[in-house]
C-alpha cells in the first residue's frame, strides 16, 4: 500500500459561467474580475457574485470562479441545498446530466439554468507524474485519513488527473467542518 501527503483546499458554494451567462447577467461584452487565484493554475475568483433562486428560496453572494465555461455550474454543499430546496447529485464537476437547475439573478438581468446543480465530488487534483509516482489513474479513488478530535475516514475520494493541476485535496464546507480541517492542512492518502 502506497501513501502520499495532500494539502486541503475547501471550497465554499460557487458557480462558474459560461461567457453567454456572463453577458446575460453583467452586460455585453462583461469580463469577470479576478481577485485572487486558486489552487489551481489559471482558476481564479472573481469580485462578482450573483443571486441563486430555487423552489424554496434565495442564496445571495454566491461568489462566482473564472475563467469562464463551456456550461454553467453551481457547486453546493448539502446543506446549502436545503435552503434553495434542490435535490442535487453528488457528481465530478462537468457531469451535468440528470441534475436539477436554478435562476440566477446578476444586477442586469437573470437566466433559467435547466441543469447544472450539483454537490461537488470529494476530489484530489493531481498531474500525470504524480498519478504514475503513486500508480494512480483518473477515475481512480483513495482514501484519506484524517488525524485529531473530529478525525476518521474520507472514503471513494476521487482522483483527477491533468497536466494542468496542482495536487490539492478539494472539499466542501460540510465535510471540512465535520473533520474539523483548515485550509492547507496535510493528510495522508492510502492508495489500496
Amino acid at each position: 500500500m502506497a501513501s502520499f501527503k495532500v494539502s486541503v483546499g475547501i471550497s465554499n458554494r460557487h458557480i462558474h459561467l459560461s461567457q453567454e451567462h456572463i453577458e446575460a447577467l453583467f452586460g455585453p461584452g462583461y469580463t469577470l474580475t479576478k481577485t485572487k487565484d486558486l489552487s489551481q493554475p489559471g482558476q481564479f475568483a472573481c469580485e462578482e457574485t450573483v443571486t441563486l433562486i430555487g423552489p424554496k428560496g434565495t442564496m445571495p453572494g454566491v461568489r462566482i470562479l473564472g475563467p469562464a465555461r463551456k456550461a454553467s455550474q453551481v457547486e453546493l454543499s448539502a446543506t446549502d441545498t436545503f435552503k434553495i430546496g434542490v435535490k442535487p447529485p453528488v457528481r465530478d464537476s462537468g457531469k451535468l446530466e440528470e441534475t436539477p437547475g436554478v435562476d440566477v439573478e446578476g444586477p442586469k438581468g437573470r437566466v433559467h439554468l435547466d441543469q447544472g446543480v450539483i454537490v461537488a465530488a470529494r476530489h484530489i487534483h493531481m498531474t500525470p507524474e504524480e498519478a504514475a509516482e503513486y500508480s494512480l489513474k483518473d477515475g481512480d479513488h483513495v482514501r484519506v485519513a484524517v488525524p485529531g478530535p473530529r478525525g476518521g475516514s474520507l472514503d471513494h475520494v476521487l482522483v483527477r488527473v491533468n497536466s494542468n493541476y496542482e495536487l490539492d485535496l478539494h472539499l466542501d464546507t460540510d465535510e471540512g467542518n465535520a473533520f474539523g480541517l483548515k485550509n492547507g492542512q496535510q493528510l495522508e492518502v492510502s492508495t489500496d
